[in-house]
C-alpha cells in the first residue's frame, strides 16, 4: 500500500516554510509522494485567483519529482471541503494509506470542520508546529491531545504526529505585507514565484 500526503491550503502565495514542511514529511513518514491541492473557494478566506496560486505551486514545486499539484479543487462549485478532496483524490489513487499534512493553527480547529470527524478517522495527520505565537514543542503537543481528547469524547479517534521541522518564521500574510509596502520578498519564497509575484503585480493592490 503507497503512502501518500495531501497538503492543502490556500497558498497565497506558497513560501520557503510549506516546502519545509512538504519535505519533512516526506523523509519523516516516510511518504512516496505528496500532492498539493489549493483551495478553490476556502472558507473565511479570500485570496488571489485560483489559477495565480495554481501556477505558483506548480513553479514552485516542479524541480521534486516527489511532489504533485492537483486542480482537484477547482472542478467543484461551493465552498472547499476537506472531505471532498480526501474522497476525489482517493477515487483516483487507490490502495492509499493516507496522510493529511496541515499546521497547527489549522489542525486545532479540525473538530469544527465541515464532517469533521469522518475526515478524522479517513487519514493519519501530520503536524506542522507553529511558534510564531511562541509555543513550543511541549505546548504544540498539548494543543494536539486537546484536539484528540475533543474527538475522542464524540467516540472518534485520530493517528498524528508533528513534523520534526527547524523552525521557520515565514507566513503568505507576511509576504503579502511586504508586497503591498513594495518591499523586497527574495528568499522568503523560490525566486519564480517571486518573479512571477512581481511580474503580475499581486498583492501590490494593482493584480490582475
Amino acid at each position: 500500500m503507497q503512502r501518500i500526503g495531501i497538503f492543502g491550503g490556500t497558498f497565497d502565495p506558497i513560501h520557503w516554510g510549506h516546502l519545509l514542511v512538504a519535505q519533512t514529511a516526506l523523509s519523516q513518514v516516510p511518504l512516496e509522494k505528496v500532492i498539493w491541492v489549493p483551495s478553490f473557494n476556502p472558507p473565511h478566506k479570500t485570496a488571489v485567483l485560483f489559477e495565480h496560486r495554481g501556477e505558483m505551486l506548480k513553479l514552485a514545486t516542479r524541480e521534486n519529482p516527489a511532489f504533485t499539484v492537483s486542480l482537484v479543487e477547482a472542478k467543484r462549485s461551493g465552498t472547499s471541503y476537506a472531505i471532498n478532496t480526501l474522497m476525489d483524490l482517493s477515487s483516483c489513487y487507490t490502495n492509499t494509506h493516507w496522510y493529511w499534512i496541515v499546521g497547527l493553527d489549522t489542525f486545532r480547529t479540525l473538530p469544527r470542520w465541515y464532517r469533521g470527524h469522518e475526515v478524522a478517522q479517513m487519514c493519519d495527520w501530520l503536524i506542522a508546529p507553529r511558534l510564531l505565537g511562541g509555543e513550543t514543542i511541549a505546548q504544540s503537543e498539548q494543543i494536539c491531545k486537546q484536539v484528540e481528547q475533543q474527538l475522542k469524547e464524540q467516540s472518534f479517534t485520530i493517528d498524528w504526529q508533528l513534523l520534526n521541522i527547524p523552525l521557520v518564521g515565514i507566513s503568505s500574510s507576511l509576504i503579502r505585507k511586504l508586497c503591498r509596502e513594495c518591499q523586497s520578498i527574495r528568499y522568503l519564497v523560490p525566486e519564480l514565484v517571486r518573479s512571477y509575484i512581481t511580474t503580475h503585480s499581486l498583492y501590490s493592490g494593482k493584480s490582475e
